[in-house]
């Protein structure tokens, strides 16, 4: 019985980790710890009896169990500059047995705390937090706050798989969140805060950048590109036009990420409909006739937008009007490497075929695909490129004349007028009311129950 208390989340070059540990080892009978990669440095004096807990595997000795020192029922994770006070770790412990709600974390703070709701989403790689409680008085989902002090179950902490990653609050509450546990926030057991004299402005410049690094690499940890804020602002943590994107080469029309269970991951959807609709506009502006192809058009007709899992964009265009845009007139003459515009897009022809490619930049290639398309004299719009795709038929050209606009990704887009007809000559009928993923032998959108 009793309640260990472990401080984690501590800098290393500013901190007030020595009082702290003496505060709170003043405590009768309550064990405390320091949890870091490494012993802090500047050296930091322990008062007698705190010990060290050393997170980081190094060859030279046995690989860290920080579970087996923690020989308590319960744990506080108490941040850097917080002060005990008498009665109110063992109050947040009586809190979380009396809810009776199975796992859960106990809350308090140096200062208020706002309750707030969070959906995590591992699908799409995002969380989603909200303002307002639950139903049940102080039970939340997360909390939002100065320094705030963390109790769990010993059991329940060490069952995650990431118990002690920082930023400890962000970490602990998305793992709570993704199996269902209670967050009780009591917002008026503050613990005392050390009076601290403001960073300078290179130590606040520090301490910026580690608290970013830091929420990067737990996202990583995670699986988690996106974070939308309670406020409505957001946080991004996948590729963008500087980085690479963030799956390799896609086999079987089936992505990495779909074979693990996720959809596009939404940092590349974003790329993509950046590139999609930088290129619609270019196409218009030169005089290019275009339309929404296979799955892209199948997107804008369900959704207005990209399909959740889909990795590129597909548009047809007449060959006849290649000519018309300066890129697509330059790649044609052989521009080596493609050709890049003045925004960072990168217009290439296709190493696979007689067809185009517009990559979002030179480092992430994310990309949008030009099908060029010319009429034979019985009116079938056909091409030079056969790739084995399912949506790869030939038309009639009637269903281009007249194109019509259809929202998609955030633009309107063209489109062929019957949409409807049209996907349906390429896929089949019911394609819109029936999704699946592009290869369905590989990955299934349902799994099929077994016999019976």
């Amino acid at each position: 019985p009793g309640v260990t208390v472990v401080l984690r989340d501590f800098d290393d070059f500013e901190n007030d980790l020595a009082g702290t540990l003496r505060s709170f080892s003043s405590l009768p009978g309550v064990p405390v710890l320091v949890a870091s990669e490494a012993l802090p440095y500047p050296p930091v004096p322990f008062p007698p009896g705190v010990g060290f807990l050393r997170l980081l595997p190094s060859a030279e000795r046995p690989p860290p169990r920080p579970e087996l020192q923690i020989r308590t029922l319960h744990v506080a994770l108490v941040p850097d500059g917080a002060r005990a006070a008498p009665g109110l770790l063992e109050r947040l412990r009586d809190e979380l047995e009396a809810a009776g709600t199975g796992a859960g974390i106990g809350t308090g703070g140096t200062g208020s705390l706002r309750c707030l709701q969070l959906r995590v989403e591992p699908r799409e790689w995002t969380a989603t937090y909200s303002p307002g409680s639950s139903a049940v008085p102080g039970r939340c989902q997360a909390v939002e706050g100065s320094s705030v002090v963390l109790l769990l179950r010993t059991r329940d902490l060490f069952s995650l798989p990431f118990p002690l990653s920082l930023p400890l609050p962000t970490a602990l509450f998305v793992q709570a969140a993704l199996r269902g546990w209670g967050v009780r926030a009591l917002p008026d057991a503050v613990f005392p805060a050390a009076r601290r004299p403001p960073l300078s402005p290179h130590a606040g410049w520090k301490a910026e950048r580690l608290a970013e690094e830091r929420r990067r690499r737990l996202m990583g940890e995670l699986g988690l590109k996106r974070e939308v804020l309670a406020d409505g602002g957001e946080r991004w943590y996948g590729c963008g036009k500087a980085t690479a994107r963030c799956f390799g080469t896609v086999h079987a029309d089936t992505p990495r990420y779909l074979l693990e269970g996720r959809w596009t991951p939404p940092c590349c959807l974003r790329g993509l409909r950046e590139t999609a609709r930088h290129v619609a506009a270019v196409l218009e502006a030169a005089g290019v006739r275009y339309w929404l192809e296979g799955g892209s058009l199948l997107g804008a007709v369900r959704h207005g937008d990209i399909i959740p899992w889909d990795y590129d964009v597909d548009l047809g265009i007449y060959r006849e009007d290649v000519g018309k845009c300066r890129w697509l007139a330059a790649v044609t003459e052989g521009g080596e490497g493609g050709v890049e515009d003045a925004e960072g897009f990168v217009w290439e022809k296709a190493a696979e075929g007689d067809f185009y490619r517009v990559h979002y930049s030179r480092s992430n290639r994310l990309h949008v695909d030009l099908w060029p398309f010319y009429r034979r004299p019985d009116g079938t719009m056909t091409k030079d490129t056969w790739l084995g795709h399912r949506q790869d038929v030939e038309f009639p050209e009637s269903y281009l004349l007249p194109r019509r606009p259809l929202p998609f990704a955030g633009f309107s887009a063209m489109a062929p007028h019957d949409p409807r007809g049209f996907l349906e000559l390429k896929f089949g009928p019911g394609v819109i009311e029936e999704p699946e993923y592009p290869n369905p032998a590989v990955k299934r959108l349902r799994e099929r129950r077994g016999k019976g």
